[in-house]
């Protein structure tokens, strides 16, 4: 552990983001064993991946950015950055409901569309990993970086699976299966590392970063995580919430 707090930030947030895209390469291989997945298991993953995103929204990112010294009020950094981070994932949604390319044997638009989402929602999320440990270089709070990266990697478990397995179950092969889902998965490291060198070399944009790195985790929870367990049952999706609050809370203000 003292070997990766000794990095640099870009180092650090590479790292992370190679375990981040892992763990969805590992959620995907698990279409070359079965077609179907176990709902309350993924409603559970999902859940808990939801309440720890949500915690580090605010503990690594929007509280950061309030903090943070700057000539701009941070009442004006942390509020319109996370509302540009917010409007950035939804439009983004939106214009992705509305394109009708996609590529060959993805199956049908619903597939299709799954496919982009999980694609395009990693982007803000490997921005806000690197934008964390950037930040941590001023304030010596890797481990918060840290956790927010863990967090991340827990939701992208389940994530490869349902990617994987829709691709699955309409006919694809295993190995396409597994590589279209690891894919959507590998956009998280250069946004990783993006986050990472844009806040370290240009400091000013630090608490805008934070906060437009956070909005965009809430939007992407809102929108897609949130959904998604609660489609399934519901006392699960809202036990997994609270229990991934409350570890990524007491983690954050033990370690941080």
């Amino acid at each position: 552990m003292q070997w990766f707090l000794s990095l640099g930030a870009v180092w650090q947030a590479l790292l992370a983001a190679l375990l981040m895209y892992a763990m969805t390469a590992l959620g995907a291989s698990f279409v070359f064993f079965s077609k179907k997945i176990n709902k309350t298991v993924i409603t559970a993953l999902t859940g808990g991946a939801a309440g720890i995103m949500i915690a580090a929204s605010f503990f690594s990112l929007l509280l950061p950015a309030i903090e943070y010294e700057s000539n701009i009020p941070a009442y004006c950094t942390a509020t319109v950055g996370f509302l540009l981070g917010g409007c950035f994932v939804i439009l983004c949604d939106i214009l992705l409901s509305r394109k009708k390319f996609r590529p060959q044997g993805l199956g049908d638009k619903k597939n299709a569309l799954l496919f982009f989402a999980v694609t395009i929602h990693n982007i803000p999320e490997g921005m806000a990993v690197g934008v964390a440990f950037a930040v941590t270089g001023a304030e010596g709070a890797a481990l918060s970086a840290l956790l927010l990266a863990v967090g991340i990697a827990i939701q992208n478990f389940p994530e490869g699976m349902c990617v994987a397995f829709p691709l699955r179950a309409k006919g694809m092969s295993p190995l396409k299966s597994f590589l279209f889902s690891q894919g959507s998965g590998f956009i998280e490291i250069p946004s990783c590392v993006l986050g990472a060198v844009a806040a370290t070399f240009v400091t000013g944009l630090m608490p805008w970063a934070l906060a437009f790195s956070a909005g965009a985790m809430i939007a992407v929870v809102c929108s897609e995580l949130i959904p998604e367990c609660f489609s399934g049952n519901k006392t699960v999706a809202s036990l997994g919430i609270v229990v991934g609050f409350c570890l990524m809370t007491v983690l954050d203000l033990a370690l941080g």
